[in-house]
């Protein structure tokens, strides 16, 4: 992790060819020790020296721990070192790639990539869809024609608001948003903002990248990363938000547990649903803003003019939009559902790479309405495919269904939490995230947590209630 947090952040350029050759060392010596027969055969001693419900630490510990020896032991370690290989070697590329707008310089290494994931698809096994084998990585047990249903349901309800909004006699003016915003400035203001919610910089730092992550090499190492436009306030502070959610989810897993399944992650859903909480449901609200927005404004000489109603509505403004990272909270989940197509028609054979910048812009054309101007800004925006992540994308978009459904319960349980925002505190959403969603781990299934927390199972009703209580009083509808 930590040599990998370095590539995309410290590295220099010439580096790049040793870096993939020890990353690929480590990835097939971690490997090797986690299958090592020896360990199995402890976990197999354990697995039959109690019957702890699988839900509790020590069950959920030697159940997960046994599934993951599984798992891993179908991938030959040739394989895993391969894709160690290309995906470090990919990622390089595709910096340079995307900086030259010169997608077929990416090509070779997105080509290699999928050949490689097919075939551990293939090692690991699936039912019905090789996706399926891929998905589970980031989201455990659940199916890609489960997730298919769900995205189809939400996207049924975000089309016709998407296109209500679009023949608004509302015009929101985001222009505000692209003024000079000093780097600097931006950096001690992220800073402070994101501190205030909760990320704890004691045990976390941020740096710059080419694309935004959070990683962690430890418990109290967890590291967040932006990049910073100095004619866009937006880019940086709602990713930092989002990164920062992100490491206070990490933040709050339990230390004494690192490493087994009651201090790790859920899944990347729930993951996401901690990262798009903090970002949309709470950084995007009246009253997050009425309380930061006088030190904004104290901060920025571009914001001193503009009023916080207009601002407000500037930073939640509808609008198709070429790049995910930065499209507002209704059609953000097209740019996903966009990408979890082409990416099982790529794993599946039925679209070729070189085939891809067509098909992304075609589909751009077909969901937003809109076509790239170039494929910096469209095939070779996200960083993802270059590390390998296939079956990542969708999980974007599930985090944004438990962020809603989550957010729904704490205000049921807490009270207003737009009154608390308002007065600045925000330790009593993070500590009932921290008790609730952070110190279960991976104690549960995402869908299993999801109705332990909340009682329902995931669905796209909360979502769509906040959308829709904030976007038709914006634009009203």
């Amino acid at each position: 992790a930590l040599l990998e947090w370095d590539q995309q952040t410290k590295l220099p350029t010439a580096g790049g060819s040793y870096r993939a050759d020890q990353i690929t060392f480590l990835a097939g010596e971690i490997h090797r020790r986690q299958t090592a027969p020896e360990r199995g055969e402890l976990i197999d001693r354990v697995s039959g020296s109690q019957n702890d419900d699988v839900h509790s630490d020590a069950g959920s510990t030697i159940a997960e721990l046994k599934r993951d020896f599984d798992k891993k032991n179908k991938k030959p370690q040739a394989l895993v070192e391969a894709i160690a290989r290309a995906c470090s070697v990919g990622q390089q590329v595709w910096i340079e790639a995307r900086k030259e707008n010169d997608f077929q310089k990416f090509a070779p290494c997105l080509e290699e990539i999928f050949k490689l994931k097919r075939e551990e698809a293939d090692a690991v096994g699936y039912d019905e869809n090789p996706y399926d084998a891929l998905l589970d990585d980031y989201e455990p047990g659940a199916s890609t024609s489960d997730v298919a249903s769900v995205l189809s349901s939400l996207k049924d309800e975000l089309v016709p608001l998407i296109q209500a909004i679009s023949e608004s006699p509302i015009t929101v003016d985001d222009s505000v948003l692209y003024r000079d915003f000093p780097i600097d400035d931006q950096e001690s203001f992220c800073l402070k903002t994101s501190e205030k919610i909760g990320f704890d910089y004691q045990r976390g730092r941020l740096d710059v990248t080419h694309h935004p992550f959070c990683t962690e090499m430890g418990p109290d190492d967890v590291r967040i990363t932006t990049r910073f436009d100095v004619n866009f306030f937006s880019s940086a502070f709602f990713g930092i938000l989002h990164e920062a959610g992100h490491g206070i989810y990490e933040q709050g897993l339990r230390g004494e547990y690192y490493g087994l399944a009651p201090g790790q992650y859920c899944s990347l859903g729930i993951h996401e649903s901690q990262s798009r909480l903090w970002e949309n449901l709470v950084g995007r609200s009246r009253e997050f803003w009425q309380f930061f927005y006088g030190s904004a404004q104290n901060t920025f000489a571009s914001l001193q003019n503009v009023g916080l109603d207009e601002f407000y509505a500037a930073i939640n403004r509808v609008a198709p939009s070429l790049i995910r990272v930065e499209a507002d909270e209704a059609t953000y989940n097209l740019h996903i559902i966009i990408r979890f197509e082409l990416e099982q028609e790529l794993l599946r054979g039925d679209l070729k790479v070189a085939e891809l910048p067509e098909a992304w812009n075609s589909r751009y054309q077909q969901y937003l309405g809109i076509t790239p101007e170039s494929d910096a800004n469209g095939v070779l925006q996200d960083i993802h495919w270059s590390a390998g992540l296939v079956g990542y994308f969708p999980t974007y978009s599930l985090g944004n269904l438990y962020a809603s459904q989550f957010f729904e319960k704490a205000e049921q349980e807490l009270g207003n939490l737009g009154n608390m925002f308002f007065e600045g505190e925000f330790d009593p959403l993070k500590k009932w995230l921290n008790d609730n969603v952070h110190q279960h781990g991976r104690k549960y299934r995402s869908d299993q947590l999801g109705i332990k927390v909340t009682g329902q199972s995931i669905s796209h009703d909360p979502l769509m209630r906040h959308l829709k209580g904030k976007l038709e009083a914006i634009y009203s509808l």
